[in-house]
């Protein structure tokens, strides 16, 4: 008698976390959460990833960095470097949001 008690005992818990286990998978299987990863952004037309990163790279080597650190300060541009630094955030906007960083 008192075996079965114990036995009883030791099968709950792990019956308990196979079920629970059981659960969060079919959770995550099930795709349809709504606090989940949304995916991949499509990429506007003629853009690539590569063609995005190339163009992110150009501003880069023109010290654009600088400029959208700059606005992202609060500091006052001049309507070119406002430009480019809107520019830059909207490439990096599609290639974070592309998942170009992921490929």
């Amino acid at each position: 008698m008192a075996g079965n008690v114990v036995r009883s005992l030791v099968q709950r818990p792990t019956m308990v976390l196979v079920i629970g286990v059981a659960c969060a998978l079919a959770g995550c299987a099930g795709g349809g959460s709504k606090g989940g990863d949304p995916g991949a952004k499509a990429l506007p037309a003629g853009q690539t990833c590569q063609s995005i990163k190339s163009e992110l790279d150009r501003m880069v080597g023109r010290g654009v960095q600088s400029a959208v650190e700059a606005n992202a300060a609060g500091r006052k541009l001049s309507p070119a470097q406002k430009a480019d630094a809107d520019r830059y955030n909207e490439l990096l906007a599609y290639y974070l949001g592309g998942r170009c960083h992921v490929i």
